[in-house]
């Protein structure tokens, strides 16, 4: 097969057909476990493969797709979810090979949400109502919600196919069409997927993945005929995103920019729950994760027994690296690829050159792959690199605190403001504390995990605007008001 290399595509899928890039350019990823090439014959759309994407996605708008009724797109959002529960096992596979992530975390975990995410939206599919404002007698006042038109997504690294549920499903439940990109770091199992999208009975042009990296995802930002574009990824590629959306067509923008999130560790709290919430939940991914509390803050009383605590947690972890993260046993991951290895080591290496005591790792774990030992510093200076800067690796920053208030100032001294950790038995501090943080999502004697119910976001340079719950629909709808005149006319 043309551009197919051995058990996973290659090409794009646009119009519900993989096809070869027309642009000449073409990727090599490489396992980050052993350092392997993978393959070098990723498809890289261009100009005019972008464009045909978004031909085929109008055509769609106008045409079979466009009649369907909210119900059937829900039956589709559905029957999509039982298929891709179904090749679990397949696409944990190739979303793991050049990622590094855990084979048996996307099946647990990934594949799970995705469906779930499929299946939420697929129940508001059919209730989108409209609204009627109380009449003021002259006029009947009507909002109506209607689709956006063509969308688009742009996905990270860390969780691709997490991104094409979040991304895609309340698009098509708000009767949008959608070309997702995942990164150029993990387009497998995103590749993969379009296949199933036409299996599940979605028309030609409604669902299409393109592949690439920057040239790519600026032909999406600045497509003048995409409305609507979301993303996922590093505050300088998403200012980008904004800036070409801007310049273009003045499409809607969603931005979720990842974080330098805070648990805060009470000196009431259950320290068990604690521990094991900001210590292996944390190594999730190898700590990968936008949302991770790579900041601790624990008040002076505990934080002997926390650290030490944390310290074996990591100490033991870093084991794991040696299993194949195809394996079912596998649990921790390498890094990505050599340029996030090369920046985690750097931040690591300032880490060591700064005042902030490191307790554990701190090292590359092996003279192949691209693993690194979970890592802690202790007490860093407040504008230390491994303190302020989002490092995307399992590397954890702690500080002790004396006050509850100066635990919410360290805790919102930052630019970033996504998902925030607390822990205390003190139901009042949990309510005063979630409050007073600047967190799109503050989780209670618990680590963050997304729910398709509730809306997820940051504030700050954490993005703008919300993916899930109801928000993450209402961001791929257009408000229309229209009044109807209630006076009588005159009889000629």
């Amino acid at each position: 097969m043309s551009g197919s290399a051995g058990k996973f595509e290659t090409r794009l899928f646009i119009n519900n057909e993989y096809v070869d890039a027309k642009h000449h350019e073409r990727l090599t990823l490489v396992n980050p476990f052993d350092e392997s090439t993978i393959t070098s014959d990723v498809h890289v759309a261009g100009p005019e493969d972008v464009d045909a994407a978004v031909d085929a996605a109008i055509v769609a708008l106008k045409g079979e797709y466009g009649k369907l009724s909210g119900a059937q797109r829900g039956a589709l959002l559905n029957k999509f979810a039982d298929i891709i529960e179904k090749n679990a096992a397949a696409l944990a596979e190739v979303e793991s090979l050049p990622t590094g992530r855990p084979a048996s975390m996307i099946v647990g975990f990934e594949i799970p949400m995705i469906a779930a995410t499929f299946r939420y939206y697929a129940g508001w599919a059919d209730k989108l109502p409209g609204r009627i404002v109380p009449s003021d007698s002259s006029k009947t006042r009507i909002v109506r919600y209607e689709p956006l038109g063509v969308a688009a997504g742009i996905a990270s690294w860390n969780a691709t196919l997490l991104y094409v549920g979040w991304k895609i499903a309340p698009a098509i439940a708000a009767g949008c069409t959608f070309i997702f990109k995942a990164s150029e770091k993990s387009p497998l199992g995103a590749l993969a997927v379009g296949a199933l999208f036409k299996e599940a009975g979605f028309p030609p042009g409604v669902v299409q993945f393109v592949t690439g990296a920057r040239l790519t995802g600026d032909l999406l930002a600045s497509h003048p005929r995409i409305n609507k574009i979301s993303f996922t990824g590093s505050i300088p590629a998403g200012k980008a995103v904004q800036m070409a959306a801007t310049k273009s067509n003045l499409k809607r923008v969603t931005l979720e920019m990842g974080g330098k999130s805070a648990a805060i560790v009470f000196n009431d709290a259950n320290l068990d729950i604690a521990i094991q919430n900001v210590g292996p939940m944390f190594l999730f991914n190898s700590g990968q994760v936008c949302a991770a509390t790579s900041r601790v803050l624990v008040q002076e009383q505990v934080a002997p027994k926390l650290i030490e605590a944390l310290k074996s947690i990591f100490a033991q972890s870093a084991a794991g690296l040696d299993t194949n993260p195809l394996e079912p046993t596998a649990q921790l991951g390498p890094l990505v690829d050599k340029i996030q290895f090369d920046k985690v080591m750097g931040y690591i290496n300032s880490g060591k050159e700064s005042s902030a005591e490191l307790v554990v790792g701190g090292q590359r774990h092996s003279d192949k792959g691209y693993g690194v030992d979970p890592t802690i510093f202790v007490n860093p200076q407040t504008d230390a690199k491994i303190w302020k800067e989002e490092i995307f690796g399992p590397v954890l920053a702690v500080r002790t605190f004396k006050t509850e208030d100066e635990a919410i100032a360290l805790a919102n001294d930052t630019s970033y403001g996504l998902a925030a950790q607390l822990y205390t038995s003190d139901v009042t501090r949990a309510l005063r504390v979630s409050a007073a943080l600047e967190s799109g999502s503050v989780s209670v004697n618990a680590a963050f995990m997304p729910d398709t119910a509730m809306p997820f976001g940051g504030w700050k340079e954490s993005g703008i605007g919300r993916e899930l719950g109801e928000e993450g629909l209402r961001a791929y709808l257009e408000p229309k008001s229209i009044f109807i005149s209630m006076e009588v006319p005159s009889p000629a």
